[in-house]
């Protein structure tokens, strides 16, 4: 079996979304500048003025490097739904599972996604779709902080941007767990840094 493990993006000051996230502001408002690594720099949710480039330089070779280990990916409804569903297919390559407490919306099997119940499931379906390739749960928080607290994480990828955005949601409000974390790599770019950690059991 491949490993599982979680990735998010985080402001300095640790959200992981500004506020009123949803669909067509998916980030919440400022949240976008957290992911200007994805996209090669400054873009804006105003389809007209979008700007959507590419990552590039490091956050390329970052990018490339998760995803060429990628089986499958977890997400919860609600990063579905503030994603506006990709504009109704999966994004990936690779098998999709959604955590929702609404599995009978499934879509249509050629759109890729498969909705499912609870994370237990979807941990069991991504890693026998994944082989011994990753699963990666990419968000949203609640998602994340539920797979670390039940131990099902082997890494940890956190990318920071270089931004404080003050207020939103922070992704470890309310998490009690304690967790040591041991450093693997890091990628350091103008536009964020990723720090990948094994997990260390006690």
């Amino acid at each position: 079996m491949g490993t599982t493990s979680a990735s998010l993006t985080v402001s300095v000051d640790g959200y992981f979304v500004g506020p009123d996230d949803g669909p067509g502001c998916g980030l919440g408002f400022g949240g976008e500048r957290l992911h200007y690594w994805v996209f090669g720099g400054p873009w804006t949710y105003d389809e007209q003025d979008r700007n959507l480039g590419e990552a590039d330089g490091v956050d390329a070779t970052f990018l490339d490097e998760a995803i060429s280990r990628l089986g499958a990916v977890i997400c919860g409804r609600g990063t579905y739904e503030a994603a506006g569903a990709w504009g109704g297919s999966n994004p990936w390559e690779v098998p999709l599972f959604v955590v929702t407490h609404r599995v009978d919306e499934q879509p249509d099997d050629d759109k890729g996604f498969t909705f499912v119940p609870d994370l237990p499931t979807a941990l069991d379906k991504a890693r026998s779709a994944a082989g011994e390739k990753a699963v990666n749960i990419m968000g949203g928080g609640s998602v994340i902080r539920e797979a670390l607290a039940a131990g099902e994480v082997d890494e940890l990828t956190v990318s920071t941007a270089p931004v404080v955005l003050g207020k939103g949601k922070r992704m470890f409000e309310g998490f009690d767990r304690d967790i040591d974390l041991e450093k693997v790599k890091v990628w350091d770019s103008p536009l964020a840094t990723h720090v990948t950690y094994r997990l260390v059991a006690h």
